[in-house]
């Protein structure tokens, strides 16, 4: 396996990403898109992980810091402004791997959010892989709050353990906590004007489209149940925001979505 930096440049600025390929690569590539403010090596080192897999696989991968973030000169304006540097990056991997014919672009958290705002205006973007996108207004949020159907399937489960009933009525229970909880489950669910904005950026999308789901993660549980069902949802019971318990599950996912 092949792995090289690759700078190239938006509006003035530099930035970097890196290609890994296998001796044997194939016509379809991945472009791998970091969420939050993640170098490109992503959370744990997952997406140079991915890439290094994937490559070994005859997939070339290729992934950037944008604008601001990592080794990339310029000004961080967030994933809602991002799509230039995904497009930059987009022409920078092709330009690197001119016999790539077809690229899926795939992103985590808010960097799935960026790819379903922005890829019905990226050129040459033949598919997505959008892996628990962030639905949270605000890009200052730190973590979203749960949700309703979160909270309600929480209880329900401490409500059937004789445990917990016991520690109610021996007084370990903060009562003031424990009521906010059940009045948050019983509320119904709040909108959620980006999901909103990322559904309609989306209809207008002729790409391919896999939706990844670690079914424990709050962030792909708010997703859910602001969505709704969609038949392109894959979903996993792991409960990491990055698939680090699942790793496998996501090699083999990444791998037939790009053969499609």
């Amino acid at each position: 396996m092949n792995r090289s930096v690759i700078p190239f440049s938006y509006q003035g600025a530099q930035l970097l990403g890196t290609l890994d390929m296998g001796l044997a690569s194939g016509a379809t590539g991945l472009l791998l898109v970091s969420g939050g403010n993640e170098i490109r090596s992503g959370a744990w080192g997952g997406q140079a992980w991915l890439g290094a897999a994937l490559a070994r696989e005859g997939v070339p991968v290729f992934r950037f810091d944008r604008r601001g973030v990592g080794d990339s000169e310029g000004e961080n304006r967030g994933f809602r402004a991002s799509g230039p540097d995904i497009a930059a990056a987009l022409a920078a991997f092709r330009a690197a791997a001119p016999h790539v014919k077809r690229v899926v672009a795939m992103g985590n958290c808010d960097a799935a959010s960026a790819l379903m705002l922005h890829a019905a205006t990226l050129p040459g973007l033949d598919g997505l892989i959008l892996a628990n996108p962030w639905t949270v207004d605000g890009e200052n949020e730190t973590a979203p709050v749960h949700s309703a159907a979160a909270l309600r399937r929480h209880y329900l489960r401490r409500l059937a353990d004789p445990r917990q009933w016991a520690r109610l009525l021996a007084g370990k229970v903060a009562l003031g906590k424990l009521a906010g909880g059940l009045r948050t489950a019983a509320a119904p669910q709040a909108a959620s004007a980006l999901a909103e904005e990322m559904r309609a950026a989306l209809a207008s999308y002729r790409g391919k489209v896999t939706i990844l789901l670690a079914q424990g993660d709050r962030t792909a549980q708010l997703f859910a149940s602001h969505w709704g069902a969609d038949p392109r949802v894959i979903g996993n019971p792991g409960t990491s925001h990055s698939f680090a318990d699942a790793p496998e599950w996501l090699l083999h996912q990444v791998l037939a979505a790009l053969g499609d």
